[in-house]
This record gives structure tokens, sequence and C-alpha cells, in this order.
């Protein structure tokens, strides 16, 4: 693991954040740890920081927009459009759909980051992806701090995380049997 990602999990892991146990992930799938990125956002020098991580790999993107969607992206997406000089905005959800509220708009062509803190299957950021092609604007890239998805998800524009792990997943129907035996916690993100 390169000094980076190591930074990274330290982070993590001092501001308790890195979790083990058993959880329901949003994605439904269940899994032995979680990233409860929450516990980070707590703390605004951690936050800085691990966007000073980031930001080399934002790089080769021209944006005007950072997009994120609530819960999770808000603090990253907020403190990321920061340190690009760049305006923020993010989604919400409305009958369980993400949405663009409070009279914020993309403008036409308008360059779009879109930003979450960990990433399994992708499915908020693929809202936030039909959200910036339905209003007109031109989503560059996507970034996160944690991709869990063992390289598996993929979106219509590049993808970028901090940090990527694989720690097995699995549905309900097929849980392994040391993770079966504990109580399932859905902490939310």
């Amino acid at each position: 693991m390169c000094p980076t990602q190591e930074e990274v999990l330290q982070i993590f892991r001092e501001s308790g954040a890195l979790l083990d146990g058993h959880f329901v992930l949003r994605s439904g799938l269940h899994s032995a740890h979680f990233f409860q990125c929450a516990q980070v956002c707590q703390h605004l020098g951690k936050v800085t920081r691990l966007v000073e991580l980031l930001r080399p790999k934002l790089a080769a993107f021209d944006v005007s927009l950072v997009l994120s969607p609530a819960m999770g992206g808000l603090v990253l997406g907020q403190e990321v459009a920061r340190q690009l000089g760049v305006r923020f905005i993010f989604t919400e959800k409305v009958n369980d759909a993400l949405v663009l509220r409070r009279g914020f708009r993309i403008g036409p062509r308008e360059k779009v980051l879109i930003v979450e803190d960990v990433v399994t299957r992708g499915g908020r950021v693929r809202e936030c992806l039909d959200i910036v092609q339905a209003t007109g604007g031109a989503a560059q890239a996507v970034a996160a701090l944690v991709d869990r998805s063992d390289g598996k998800t993929q979106f219509s524009v590049p993808f970028v995380s901090l940090l990527e792990l694989s720690f097995a997943t699995y549905p309900a129907d097929a849980l392994p049997p040391e993770l079966a035996t504990l109580p399932a916690i859905k902490p939310g993100s």
C-alpha cells in the first residue's frame, strides 16, 4: 500500500470511521466493514487533508461546479469546491429519488465534478450523472474518498478515488456464517 493510502487509512482509524461488525450498506449488500465518513467530517482539518491528497487526481479535469449527493458527499464536496475555487451545490432525496432543490441550477454545458464519500455500486452517483445530463450540464468526472467496488463500478465519465479497498460484500441471502451470527447494523452514510 502506498504512503498516501496509509495516511488516509490512519485518518479514518483516528476518526473512528473505519468500523468492523455486520453492516447493511446503502446498496443493500452486507459487509463486515463500514466507512462512516461522517466521523471524519466532524474534523474539518482531516477533511481538508483528505481533499489535499485527492486534488492531484483531479488536476486533469477542468470544472466550474462540484455536485454532491446529500448526505454523505456534502462536507467533502464543499471542501473540494473550496480548494478548487468553484461553485458547490448538492442533491437531496425527494420520494426516494435525488433532485436539485433550493434554487440550485446547472448551466448549459457547465463542467461538473461529482463528489461522493464512498462508492460501492454507484447508485447515487448515477442519479447525479442523470441530473447533470438532464439539465444540459457536462459531467467531467466522479471523485470519491473510497472506492469499495473492487473496480467493478464504472461510470460514463472518469472515476477517481483516494482509496481503493475491496472488502467483501454479500447479498442478504448469502451471508457467510461468521457474519450471519452478528446483528446487522444499518449505520447510514
